[in-house]
């Protein structure tokens, strides 16, 4: 190590605080040097070996050759690395991706022969390296009190890291940075500029602006579809220009990595080239300010990619690059005032990621998110849908708890669902397993699963039989990786090639899967059926809706698995599916098929129906006619005809409900909250059948059941639907105004010194006239006949001489008749 480097002045004061309490937190810059630098500083103190972490493949393999070179040795005596398919073991220092660690740990808690542990690039904050930190530490409390534990980070905020390790000492280094001019456009991008457009004209720019200092041009674009097509646009510009993403052949990679020849070179990089990755004589970056991340949704189940702004941590990080080996420039694809919306840091991982692996390594573990070190806890909501799609997989079982099959997945290096696909169908899976784990093969193909594996199969032949693009390089890697996980899968179960019979498959010894059974296996929830319509339109069995391109030939088929989608929460647009026949659904997931029988309105209809389906989620497999429905079912569907209709209320019915409304007790009487608890009409229900039958039903006998017997008698006792008169008449209170009333000639009233009450309310007296005409309103019947009746008297004894008009009407008889006709009659 003759280089002196800006980490070695924090070294001593790392190692110290190692040796004395095992736990550090480390911080220091991009180009310091920690990466490469640390792990060999510890050789010489730490017993056993020395593992650490890196977040990225590219990152692990090129941090372990780079030390390998700075002791002048050859890859895979001292150092080595791991990443997925790929391994050259090392005795002293290994660096793993973080994926690899937790397999280690849950494989052997106590971590036997190995020393330190170190997590480099911390704040990337990815899901394995939160994981990773919190089963190391349950660990080392009790099982290793001896391991060192050394988190190392750029730009995190250390004071949350180093309290989660018991306080554990933060050392810090200043770095060693040149100054870096930034330079932002003069106002923010127009709507609707195109990304790749505006990147390459800038990077042209920065070129041409830089040309006489020289140096490598570091470009930040947000995936390799941008890279390739700005890597397209920069042919004629008389540089080498590279790209550098995770996907790439190792061969690739290293050659951006490689210091430049004569010509000037531009790397055009993802977010992989912000932290551990060292480019040679970097001195301009060109920042497109996009970085594209994983984001889950819980209630759909899918996670989809997104485009989005960097945050202003990030950003700074690859201004950063610029200035590690002498003064340089940073151009950025943004106005200077949109940085303060920036989002000040990236979210970890753990908030917006798919938490299925999570769940099953928790689950193997034997914790909850509670009882382990997590510097940020697990979303609940995201948690929970994981472990119910486990529990749908049988990983776990009804407490929770991982199952026999979940160990299965668990040692298998894929997600626990393409995990569940291959355990359960075979090695004849091994292909789809790799391809639906790395990025598509084909550029700009329709969605149909087949069209890549058939590529993966032949490429030559393919690609002389269609006019799409093949990604050679990823074939040649997916049918690698296929090979190396047919491979696990044999040494696992001893069995190779002969799969187990998925659940409720009864095709044994009847041939192979079809692609479309086997991710049938490991996306249940997304099995697609055709929806009625020109459009390729599906509704998914979990629930969602999902729609296909115009004109892909997908589109024809009745029944599809969808397998990539752009998470559009509405109707996500589906990217790769495959096809999937009806028998071969019912025969693979017959034990998910449900049998629901079942009456419901049919408000086009106007009547009930009652159906018998097969469903499996929210798909129909099947629709018939439900003859034997009960007379239950029926009332409780004609109930919701009811509340989409309204009731219909006869005077009797009406006069009936005015009367339970005088009495509050007895419950709200309105409709909204007479349909709403809707109950006590269902006995009268159970025989309607159109929307007729329930216009024509009478809710008379319905609410006095209601009431009930002794509801019924209070009702007539204290609310009575007649007033009797002091005659024995029963005369009909009319409840439909204001105020309860009745209508009666006056002289029948006679004698009468209290007004009738009802409800406890007075009623309205209509006084008529011996012809039937009303001669007076009042609800004071005795304030009446001290009053107004003296008036009514003097007119009512010239137009009806012959009825009684006594002065003092409290104390007369009361009567309906007249007096007989004869010359005695007189009026006096």
């Amino acid at each position: 190590m003759n280089d002196a480097l800006p980490i070695d002045d924090a070294l001593p004061a790392l190692l110290d605080a190692l040796a004395r309490q095992r736990r550090a937190v480390l911080v220091a810059p991009p180009g310091a040097g920690k990466t490469t630098r640390v792990p060999l500083a510890l050789m010489g103190q730490v017993q056993g070996r020395i593992l650490m972490l890196e977040p990225r493949r590219l990152a692990a393999r090129a941090a372990a050759e780079r030390m390998a070179q700075t002791l002048g040795e050859a890859l895979g005596r001292q150092i080595g690395y791991r990443i997925r398919g790929e391994a050259v073991p090392g005795s002293r220092i290994e660096v793993v991706t973080e994926g690899i660690l937790t397999r280690m740990i849950q494989s052997d808690p106590s971590l036997e022969g190995i020393g330190c542990v170190i997590f480099d690039e911390f704040h990337e904050r990815s899901l394995h390296a939160d994981l990773g930190l919190a089963l190391v530490w349950e660990a080392r409390a009790a099982l290793r009190d001896d391991l060192a534990v050394l988190v190392m980070s750029a730009t995190l905020d250390a004071g949350p890291v180093a309290a989660l390790l018991d306080d554990a000492p933060v050392v810090i280094s200043e770095g060693r940075a040149f100054p870096v001019e930034t330079r932002w456009l003069d106002r923010p991008l127009p709507a609707g500029a195109r990304l790749v457009d505006e990147a390459a004209r800038l990077i042209l720019r920065a070129e041409a602006e830089t040309r006489a200092t020289g140096g490598t041009i570091l470009a930040f674009l947000p995936g390799a579809g941008e890279i390739r097509r700005v890597q397209g646009m920069l042919g004629a510009s008389g540089c080498e220009v590279l790209a550098l993403f995770g996907a790439m052949e190792a061969k690739a990679q290293r050659a951006a990595l490689a210091p430049p020849g004569a010509a000037r070179r531009i790397v055009l990089a993802t977010s992989i080239a912000e932290t551990s990755l060292t480019i040679p004589q970097v001195r301009v970056v060109v920042d497109a300010g996009r970085a594209r991340r994983a984001r889950f949704d819980p209630a759909s189940g899918m996670s989809r990619l997104v485009t989005e702004r960097v945050s202003r941590a990030e950003a700074e990080q690859r201004r950063g690059r610029a200035g590690r080996i002498a003064p340089g420039i940073c151009y950025r694809l943004w106005a200077r005032a949109e940085e303060g919306g920036f989002p000040a840091f990236a979210p970890p991982e753990i908030q917006v990621a798919d938490l299925a692996s999570l769940a099953l390594e928790l689950a193997a573990w034997g914790a909850e998110p509670a009882d382990l070190a997590f510097l940020t806890k697990p979303p609940e909501g995201a948690l929970a849908e994981a472990r119910a799609l486990l529990s749908s997989l049988g990983a776990l079982d009804g407490a929770g708890r991982i199952t026999a099959h979940g160990q299965a997945l668990l040692r298998l290096p894929l997600h626990p669902r393409l995990a569940h696909m291959l355990v359960v169908a075979g090695e004849q899976a091994a292909p789809i397993a790799a391809l639906l784990s790395d990025r598509d093969p084909l550029r700009g193909a329709p969605a149909d699963l087949a069209l890549r594996l058939e590529a993966m199969r032949d490429p030559d032949r393919f690609a002389a039989r269609h006019p799409h693009e093949v990604d050679r390089s990823a074939i040649a890697r997916l049918r690698q990786e296929a090979t190396r996980l047919r491979r696990m899968l044999a040494s696992r179960d001893g069995r190779g090639a002969s799969p187990p019979a998925p659940p409720g498959y009864s095709g044994q010894g009847k041939g192979r899967l079809g692609a479309g059974e086997m991710v049938s296996l490991a996306y249940p929830d997304r099995i697609g059926q055709r929806r009625s319509g020109e459009e390729p339109r599906y509704v998914l069995s979990g629930g969602k809706g999902a729609v296909l391109p115009p004109g892909d030939q997908m589109g024809l088929a009745r029944f599809i698995v969808a397998l990539d989608l752009d998470g559009d929460q509405r109707e996500a647009r589906v990217r790769l599916a495959a096809r999937l026949d009806e028998e071969a659904l019912r025969r693979l997931h017959g034990k998910r098929i449900a049998v629901v029988e079942f009456c419901r309105w049919s408000r086009r209809e106007g009547r009930v129906e009652a159906r018998r389906q097969e469903r499996i989620g929210a798909l129909v497999l099947s629709d018939r006619p439900w003859p034997e429905a009960g007379e239950a079912a029926i009332a409780e569907a004609a109930l919701e005809g009811l509340r989409l209709d309204g009731l219909r209320w006869s005077p009797a019915a009406a006069q009936l409900r005015a009367r339970m409304a005088l009495l509050p007790d007895l419950g709200p009487v309105d409709d909204s909250t007479l349909l709403k608890d809707g109950a006590w009409l269902l006995p009268w229900l159970g025989r309607v059948r159109t929307l007729a039958d329930l216009r024509g039903l009478d809710l008379v006998e319905p609410l006095k059941a209601r009431l009930g017997w002794d509801g019924q008698a209070r009702l007539d006792r204290e609310v009575p639907a007649h007033f009797v008169t002091p005659l024995g008449r029963r005369v009909p209170i009319d409840y439909d105004g204001d105020e309860p009333g009745i209508a009666l000639r006056l002289q029948e009233l006679f004698g009468v010194t209290r007004h009738p009450v009802v409800g406890g309310r007075p009623l309205r007296i209509t006084l008529l006239s011996p012809g039937g005409k009303p001669v007076q309103v009042t609800m004071d019947l005795p304030g009446f006949w001290a009053s107004s009746y003296a008036d009514v008297r003097k007119d009512m004894r010239g137009r009806y001489p012959r009825h009684p008009w006594p002065e003092d009407p409290s104390v007369a008889d009361p009567t309906l008749r007249a007096k007989p006709r004869g010359p005695q009659d007189a009026v006096s």
